[in-house]
């Protein structure tokens, strides 16, 4: 089974795909270690790993990291290319085709904006034709941020999602990312709204994973929270070093990862 259509299975069960999103390829290589199916990066990680803001990380710089971690990993990956480094749908075409020679199968796309909807749908249409000359069925997960930027009252939220998800559904999209969705009936409510596969993003007050499963959630993702929690871990360390130069922090207790040199020979 090639790539693309192993990442395709991962959304059709059994069970829900788990994403805990890469930065770099050894953090990709760690996180296949842990026993992850496929790998996703996160925009924001990718960003802060060269000490960039999110969404200001150079095209190049992400084509770099797309292709080093799938030098290191046997699995699927998916990139995060938020809106596709493209204002409009004709500029499109090349970074889906250079994130695909750098060995993705699947990308995450997404609105951000009020005005966004059509332009998302037809920035989708290309992206497929992109793929499907380069022969590769290409996994396109769309994102709406509805929730996340709070773009109409409460109220409306949830059928303005549907709307957007129709309109990314109809021009090709596979899945449906949904960031910031959390009340539990809402989710219920959404998965058989929107018609393929629906994408939620690890968020305070969700659901645990058992429950969004039975739900009907068909992926998961961590977004930037691995990274922050490694960057967090690493500035506290850091602090502690420096006050007293001590190891203690670093051996205790034992970090589980396996040697990390034994993890990076491909």
């Amino acid at each position: 089974m090639s790539l693309d259509q192993e990442f395709a299975a991962l959304h059709a069960g059994p069970g829900m795909l788990v994403l805990p999103n890469a930065w770099d390829a050894g953090s990709a290589a760690v996180i296949e270690a842990a026993g992850a199916k496929a790998i996703a990066t996160s925009s924001a990680a990718v960003s802060w790993s060269y000490g960039y803001p999110d969404e200001t990380l150079p095209f190049e710089k992400l084509v770099v990291t797309v292709a080093e971690i799938a030098r290191v990993v046997r699995i699927p990956v998916s990139a995060d290319i938020v809106a596709g480094y493209a204002a409009d749908a004709a500029s499109i075409e090349e970074s889906v085709a250079q994130i695909l020679d750098a060995g993705a199968v699947g990308v995450n796309i997404e609105d951000g904006r009020e005005d966004a909807p059509e332009i998302l749908a037809a920035k989708i249409e290309r992206a497929r034709t992109v793929a499907a000359r380069k022969g590769i069925a290409l996994w396109i997960n769309a994102r709406t941020d509805v929730y996340l930027r709070k773009l109409v009252p409460p109220s409306q939220a949830f059928e303005e999602s549907v709307r957007r998800a129709a309109l990314y559904r109809e021009a090709g999209a596979d899945s449906i990312f949904v960031p910031a969705l959390t009340d539990q009936d809402e989710i219920a409510r959404m998965v058989p709204a929107v018609k393929v596969p629906l994408n939620l993003l690890a968020w305070d007050g969700l659901p645990d994973a058992a429950t969004l499963a039975k739900l009907g959630v068909r992926r998961l993702s961590a977004g930037g929270w691995l990274a922050r929690a490694a960057y967090n871990r690493a500035y506290n360390d850091a602090r502690a070093f420096l006050a007293d130069g001590g190891v203690g922090i670093f051996t205790n207790p034992e970090i589980s990862v396996p040697p990390l040199n034994d993890l990076m020979r491909r």
